[in-house]
């Protein structure tokens, strides 16, 4: 049987998949990013988890901030499953085969943070950086919230929006100066701003704010991979937005061939092929 592990910041999604593509077991754990956690406390948040499985013969494991060969966890997988053969990637090419099976096309992982590429039915051939959601991110939900704040701390928001955000937010200057810069998780913070935007879509303010976000991503991203391959999304945000961005991939040009909210909904497909 095949262990998918698909690793993010917030949470970890655990997949037992038999021959055929039947889920056998489903298991979520608290998340991490291997870039920023150090490797002993990623390896003693598996460690309980790998017990819960059995008959592993092949585990992928794809996570966020997978920089280098995960050393510790590797352990912890190969003491349980001494046998099996073991795969280590990136978040991004998770995504890419969820989004794209074993065809060519393009990936845009779209959530609280973005990242696109192209994929060519095997490996990633090209990545235009994220960038992250200081100086990148285009078309996440991070980017549309530290726009939405940009516009607020310089009273370009509309008086009635500005007013229903506070009631539900903390909305003083020192307050957003605080939550972004003394926060923990500020790009987190900045993505939870996006449930109180898309409720309010038809207000020609954040309608024009979400455009402007989503033509960051066109512009800057995903027409730079050429036009003639199909885009797959994933990501809860994206989801959310898929009337916004067919809209404008008609004008840019682009199709888009798949809209999944979470990389798991495509890896039991691409493994169990």
């Amino acid at each position: 049987m095949i262990l998918i592990v698909e690793s993010g910041a917030t949470k970890t999604d655990w997949c037992l998949v038999a021959p055929g593509g039947e889920v056998v077991r489903r298991l979520h754990t608290p998340g991490m990013n291997l870039s920023t956690i150090a490797a002993e406390a990623n390896a003693q948040v598996f460690a309980d988890a790998v017990e819960q499985f059995a008959g592993v013969e092949e585990v992928h494991f794809f996570a966020a901030g997978l920089l280098e060969f995960p050393t510790e966890l590797d352990r912890v997988f190969r003491e349980r499953f001494p046998h099996a053969s073991f795969e280590y990637a990136s978040d991004l090419l998770a995504a890419a085969r969820a989004a794209c099976g074993h065809g060519e096309g393009i990936a845009a992982i779209l959530g609280t943070g973005s990242n696109t590429c192209h994929y060519d039915g095997e490996r990633i051939v090209r990545n235009i950086h994220g960038g992250g959601f200081i100086i990148g991110d285009e078309g996440s939900a991070a980017a549309l919230g530290r726009m939405f704040l940009s516009d607020l701390v310089k009273d370009l928001v509309p008086v009635a929006l500005a007013d229903s955000f506070a009631s539900f937010h903390e909305a003083d200057y020192a307050s957003v100066v605080r939550n972004i810069y003394k926060n923990p998780a500020p790009s987190r913070y900045l993505g939870s701003l996006a449930p109180f935007l898309l409720e309010n879509r038809g207000d020609a303010y954040v309608d024009a704010l979400v455009e402007r976000n989503f033509r960051g991503l066109f512009e800057r991203a995903l027409t730079r991979y050429g036009k003639s391959l199909p885009v797959g999304v994933i990501g809860g945000f994206g989801c959310a937005c898929r009337k916004e961005l067919e809209a404008l991939g008609a004008e840019y040009g682009l199709t888009f061939s798949r809209f999944i909210a979470s990389p798991m909904e495509g890896l039991t497909d691409y493994y169990g092929v």
